[in-house]
């Protein structure tokens, strides 16, 4: 696995942190949503957004697009960051998160907006749909690519691995999963809730070729990320290891953090403290 920058304690690059700073804003206007599971997949998202997919706000269905799923939905402030920044809406709406009328809810709505590709919510759906599409694209002789990024927590749905058996079956080999392999989930490590090592043995189990990385080494993901499938007619999983709440050293590895409902001034206070001068900055 790749450590480098990205590992834990390492400093966060400029553009890492601005990108954290647009999600505490938004969290700012909004006082609640799931902040620690956003910031655990900054670094994916820019290196998706920013080098790898080929997506066009101008053309949002082109039927060549490459597709991105967030399948752990809850995430959504980074992915909103990210489509803002890409073009797929203006950055203003940023700043209606969760506000009533808005069409940027607590978690991402296919149709409502542009760029999205799934509802996603409930867990445990984002691979089946990625299957779909790749199994579309494949059968049309398209050749985009379909990525779906999975919170490790999600991997406890039996239905991941239904779509992980069909993806196999039918070698996708233009699909990548993105496990972001933060080890917690909502209310504790993902180690007492429900172990999953070996979890790269498992992928390889169920027909995938597997790399790791370091999940906030935005140097590393590119490298992975950017690369032709490893292997002929097999799809890829991609487990890169983060940090839950990476940024802030306060809400790191903390599952109070995973959801707020209520945020206040003094918290806001604390966060922006952290993420400016705090710890691994």
């Amino acid at each position: 696995m790749t450590r480098g920058a990205g590992g834990p304690g390492a400093a966060l690059d400029a553009a890492s942190r601005d990108f954290r700073r647009e999600i505490l804003a938004i969290l700012g206007h909004a006082r609640r949503g799931h902040l620690a599971s956003a910031f655990s997949v900054v670094e994916i998202l820019r290196v998706l957004y920013e080098d790898v997919l080929r997506v066009d706000p101008a053309y949002p269905d082109d039927p060549d697009r490459d597709r991105f799923i967030l399948s752990k939905g809850h995430a959504c402030l980074a992915l909103y960051v990210a489509l803002a920044r890409r073009g797929f809406f203006p950055a203003a709406e940023l700043c209606t998160f969760c506000a009533f009328g808005s069409r940027l809810g607590g978690h991402p709505e296919h149709g409502r907006i542009p760029g999205v590709e799934a509802s996603t919510g409930a867990l445990g759906h984002g691979l089946s749909i990625g299957v779909g599409h790749a199994i579309w694209g494949a059968r049309t002789g398209r050749s985009f690519r379909t990525v779906v990024l999975l919170g490790d927590g999600e991997l406890d749905e039996g239905s991941v691995w239904e779509a992980a058996l069909a993806a196999s079956k039918h070698r996708l080999e233009r699909l990548t999963v993105i496990v972001d392999h933060n080890r917690m989930q909502s209310y504790g490590p993902t180690a007492e809730v429900l172990g999953l090592e070996p979890l790269a043995a498992k992928w390889r189990a169920f027909g995938f070729a597997v790399r790791e990385v370091a999940g906030h080494d935005v140097v590393a993901l590119r490298r992975v990320l950017r690369r032709s499938p490893p292997r002929a007619g097999v799809p890829t999983a991609v487990i890169a290891h983060t940090v839950k709440g990476r940024g802030i050293p306060a809400i790191e590895h903390d599952p109070a953090w995973h959801h707020k409902n209520r945020v206040s001034d003094a918290e806001l206070e604390e966060l922006d403290r952290g993420l400016c001068g705090g710890g691994n900055q």
